[in-house]
């Protein structure tokens, strides 16, 4: 087959499944958007990469505004020409992957595809309708907001039916397609993260010592994006719980935007707290290495449909991972499993996960015990390549070649 698979955010799993699929003989050209500010997996290639395997940042004419609805929709508008001119200059395809994709670009590529006869699959990460109805929810009044999110939806719902394929990242989503009155089967693939990528780093690295952070203190970490869906002032709840508790702990955070920007004011120069931008790849194992504990957030509104795949990389890293989430969300499940703690994402919760730190700390190994376990937990569930062949499966099926794709995968 010939694949464009496009992940809009150039995560690092999605990197991953590319290069299985060019080392199993099909020719992949990876895409992503170049002006999406985030934590990016390896996108480009590399020695020992197969033959078969590119990698391409496309750009919309016009700036990425991510919180200015205009400016937004005007970019997401702009980066479906960017993509199509791509897919005219580059194709033909047997395939192409939609993944991470804003909701109004995929709604015109999807009309794209039904022009030219493209075949597609969409690799549904985010019910990305749900995030820009509560943004509208914010500008409009409640009759206009409703009358938005019902377009929304109903946008997002006809990607979903005009698809060839359809891998949803957990079974909630087939209950949303049903909601939305369609008679859709995803495939269900949990997320992941590359074990040979994010291996277990000392805690004392190069990267580390770069960056001067402190030897004695319990290193509290936060890597990855700070947006609508996490309270960042919890972070520092966490801090000064653990402070309070007889804990002496610092707090790294790697990450860009907006939430960034506003830990920053309420960190207010403070000694403990330390706010970095994104690191490069090859420095991200160094980077969750250097940390004893390593924490997440999601708001309750964002726990149904969406689930934070930096949970998964603190597993590959074989940290201890403090989670501040609805304990309903699937990351909430991996957490446990790995001997991590789990809390509301509110004041409670991050005293509460303040107070489960600062008494593992006063117990010899307890961090690394449970780093291991952590690792152990992802090395059971992350080889590539028996996801690789599952993936193989339903994209073959969608191009039109082989059997039919499962319904669902195997846990």
């Amino acid at each position: 087959m010939r694949v464009n698979l496009h992940d809009y955010s150039g995560h690092p799993f999605q990197a991953q499944l590319s290069r299985y699929l060019a080392g199993h003989g099909h020719e992949v050209v990876h895409t992503y958007c170049a002006q999406y500010v985030t934590g990016h997996g390896r996108l480009t290639r590399a020695a020992g990469d197969p033959r078969g395997l590119e990698f391409e940042g496309l750009r919309a004419g016009v700036d990425l505004v991510k919180y200015s609805p205009w400016r937004r929709a005007r970019f997401e508008l702009g980066y479906a020409r960017s993509w199509q001119r791509f897919l005219a200059a580059r194709g033909p395809f047997d395939l192409v992957v939609a993944c991470n994709v804003p909701l109004l670009s995929l709604d015109r590529m999807r009309a794209h595809f039904g022009r030219t006869g493209q075949r597609w699959a969409l690799w549904h990460q985010d019910i990305y309708s749900m995030g820009m109805a509560a943004e509208v929810r914010r500008i409009l009044p409640r009759p206009l907001a409703g009358l938005a999110r019902r377009v929304l939806e109903r946008a997002e719902a006809m990607q979903v039916a005009s698809a060839d394929a359809v891998v949803a990242i957990e079974q909630a989503f087939a209950a949303k397609y049903r909601e939305w009155g369609l008679d859709v089967a995803p495939y269900v693939e949990p997320n992941w993260a590359p074990l040979e990528d994010i291996t277990p780093r000392p805690r004392d690295n190069g990267w580390a010592r770069t960056h001067g952070l402190p030897t004695a203190p319990v290193r509290l970490l936060y890597a990855g994006t700070l947006g609508r869906k996490h309270n960042p002032a919890l972070l520092l709840g966490v801090l000064d719980r653990c402070r309070e508790r007889g804990a002496d702990a610092h707090l790294t955070v790697v990450s860009e935007g907006v939430g960034a920007d506003d830990l920053r004011g309420l960190a207010a120069g403070r000694p403990d707290v330390r706010i970095l931008g994104y690191q490069p790849a090859s420095q991200f194992p160094d980077v969750l290495g250097s940390a004893d504990v390593v924490l997440t957030l999601l708001e309750p509104d964002a726990a149904r449909y969406s689930v934070p795949s930096k949970v998964l990389s603190y597993l590959c890293a074989g940290r201890t991972v403090v989670g501040l989430m609805p304990v309903g969300n699937p990351a909430a499940a991996d957490v446990l499993a790995a001997g991590g703690h789990v809390c509301a994402p509110t004041g409670y919760g991050a005293a509460e996960a303040g107070d489960w730190i600062a008494a593992h700390a006063a117990v010899p190994r307890a961090f690394a015990d449970r780093g291991r376990r952590a690792r152990r937990l992802a090395e059971e569930r992350f080889a590539i390549e028996a996801i690789g062949r599952r993936f193989e499966q339903v994209f073959a099926a969608a191009a039109g070649y082989g059997s039919p794709a499962p319904a669902a995968a195997a846990g």
